[in-house]
């Protein structure tokens, strides 16, 4: 090989070798890496952004029809589907703003109960030393491992259970009382936005303690030493000291909580009957008809974009909170 050959060959091995980076931190990777991990990136960019794309189309569309072709950029802009949704999204006599309303009370209820539910429990798993304590936090990671519907029989049987009856001039609550004449039902907690919102807290608990626990590990244990020779109580130390350092980790427990039960719909699908008590996601279901020239594409696409896109905004402008916490989360425990 000759000298002209081997420096063109040096060249292009140190071009492949170039750190393009210009990243102080982190490892310093060559040219040929960097290209395959951006190829990588981009595929992975077009096989997620391929259906966010066509349901984008279809709700800017002013034909109810599916189109007979594959469309990823809108040829009109239109959004009459939009404003049909916002007016009224189905046929049944209930509002997008009730929807809207049902949504954020469940999820928000659900997010700040298991919370402060959580919270509790994490901090007694992670200071208090008592028996089958190992045992009681693998009890409550197991439904973790389960999926989510598997659960929902025991759970509709114990909410069904729990009703409210008028009997004669007084009311009977089963299974306390029962009522001897037949009655009117006039409550049952399993066809309720309460009682979805119980079933809900049951499921999202498990992952609260968890997360939580791995990160109240993290807090020095002297801070709380410190404060109880100052005098301080067992519930100052708790409300004052570890509930002001867990504010950062309180907040994703909350956020993950919330953005989880945002478009939950199986077990509102299977509790609640009232329209009046249903969801979003529960209303972009509905929209659906027994055959596909039944479905109303564009209004669909429209009510599918509006579900999804608070959460989605959310999550995008807090993700580097989100990650980290996490992260700082699973250091201990």
């Amino acid at each position: 090989m000759t000298t002209a050959n081997k420096t063109q060959q040096n060249i292009i091995v140190r071009i492949l070798n170039t750190n393009t980076s210009n990243e102080v931190g982190g490892r310093d990777l060559p040219l040929w890496r960097q290209i395959l991990l951006q190829l990588l990136t981009i595929v992975i960019a077009i096989e997620v952004m391929f259906p966010i794309m066509y349901v984008i189309t279809m709700s800017l569309s002013s034909r109810t029809d599916r189109p007979s072709t594959l469309q990823l950029i809108p040829k009109e802009i239109s959004f009459v589907a939009y404003g049909q949704v916002l007016d009224h999204p189905t046929a049944n006599p209930v509002s997008f703003i009730e929807l809207l309303r049902n949504s954020f009370f469940l999820s928000f209820g659900v997010g700040a109960v298991a919370l402060l539910v959580a919270v509790t429990a994490a901090y007694a798993f992670s200071r208090f030393k008592f028996k089958a304590r190992q045992v009681l936090m693998v009890m409550v990671f197991i439904p973790l491992l389960m999926p989510g519907v598997g659960l929902s029989t025991p759970l509709y049987l114990l909410m069904n259970s729990f009703r409210i009856f008028q009997c004669g001039v007084g009311i009977a609550i089963e299974p306390f009382m029962s009522c001897s004449s037949s009655g009117g039902l006039i409550f049952n907690l399993r066809d309720s936005l309460l009682g979805v919102g119980i079933a809900m807290v049951a499921g999202a608990l498990p992952f609260a303690v968890w997360n939580l626990k791995g990160y109240l590990d993290t807090i020095p244990r002297e801070l709380e030493e410190a404060a109880a020779i100052d005098g301080a109580s067992p519930n100052q130390v708790f409300f004052q000291i570890v509930l002001p350092l867990a504010i950062p980790q309180l907040a994703v427990t909350f956020f993950l909580g919330f953005i989880g039960h945002w478009q939950e719909f199986a077990l509102s699908w299977l509790f609640l009957t009232k329209p009046q008590d249903y969801t979003l996601s529960m209303t972009l279901y509905n929209m659906t008809g027994q055959y596909a020239t039944m479905i109303p594409w564009n209004r669909f696409a429209a009510m599918a974009v509006i579900v999804a896109l608070p959460v989605a905004l959310i999550y995008i402008a807090l993700q580097k909170y989100i990650v980290g916490g996490l992260t700082t989360g699973g250091v201990k425990g």
